[in-house]
């Protein structure tokens, strides 16, 4: 991978358009509503009038979703593309979301979670993107959380991380990628993985057993991702609970990761966590697993 061949979207201020899209699943219509109003107090905001469907656990079947996601890539008044909520529905689209006009409209997107699914193919477009809180988690966040996102969007968030647990010493150096460690499992062998030759790569999760997450780390390593790459982090694995055998979810992780031969830093204050701190997808990020620290290129 090319260090700098992530390029900088459009800049975002006050003012700015913002196109929410609801790729996955549907969302809490009074968090989304309450998301919306802080939106609207410095963006403009726009949002199609099927955005609340419901079918299922979608929002919306795929055609509805997709030309939503589509329109937002293709309107040249957006500026930026903010998800209403993960859930799953994201990797159905991917087949409808052409490389080449995300790279065309050079434009961020912003959510976390099922958007994995998403951040992987801005990534091979070589636009950066943010992992981030998305419009319901926002409706229902600190004004703190708010303040933070909007400077991350503004491209004046977190330029350094310290105090982070060191599982393998070391100093690395890539662009940023990654996301949920399961859609990016179920992405492996598929056109649409991220790229990962001398990437930093970021892997967080929810709800995860540890027996699973083993299986899913195992899985990445018997593809090949963690010989690519330049560096491993590790945010939260929320809710894994730990079996009656005793084994916890860091103790796999430990197990899994400390025989690799890249820096692997853990606790990373991003995923599915109350305060989930924003992470600047496609910059170039600095890792010293013995100083335990992070540095994020503008």
């Amino acid at each position: 991978m090319d260090s700098h061949a992530f390029q900088k979207p459009r800049t975002i201020r006050e003012g700015s358009t913002l196109a929410i899209v609801a790729p996955s699943s549907p969302f809490d219509r009074d968090e989304f509503d309450a998301g919306i109003a802080r939106l609207r107090a410095r963006y403009v905001v726009k949002f199609d009038d099927g955005i609340r469907a419901r079918a299922g656990y979608l929002a919306g079947d795929d055609d509805r979703r997709a030309a939503e996601l589509l329109r937002a890539i293709e309107d040249p008044d957006v500026d930026a593309i903010v998800c209403a909520r993960g859930g799953y529905g994201a990797t159905r689209l991917l087949p409808r979301v052409s490389v080449g006009a995300v790279r065309d409209a050079n434009r961020l997107l912003v959510g976390f979670s099922d958007v994995t699914a998403l951040h992987a193919i801005w990534a091979q477009a070589g636009v950066r993107s943010i992992h981030g809180a998305m419009v319901a988690a926002l409706g229902r966040g600190s004004d703190a959380l708010a303040v933070r996102w909007t400077h991350a969007l503004e491209g004046t968030g977190t330029e350094s991380l310290d105090g982070l647990s060191s599982i393998v010493p070391g100093r690395g150096q890539g662009p940023l990628v990654g996301g949920n460690l399961a859609v990016l499992t179920a992405l492996v062998g598929t056109p649409y993985a991220p790229p990962l030759d001398g990437a930093v790569l970021f892997l967080e999760d929810i709800g995860e057993r540890p027996y699973r997450v083993d299986r899913m780390l195992t899985h990445l390593e018997h593809a090949g991702w963690f010989a690519r790459a330049s560096a491993v982090l590790l945010g939260g694995f929320t809710d894994a609970v730990t079996g009656a055998d005793g084994t916890a979810v860091y103790d796999v992780i430990r197990e899994r990761l400390g025989r690799l031969r890249v820096p692997v830093l853990a606790g990373v204050p991003s995923g599915h966590l109350d305060d989930n701190l924003e992470l600047p997808f496609g910059a170039i990020t600095d890792v010293d697993s013995d100083a335990g620290t992070l540095r994020f290129a503008r």
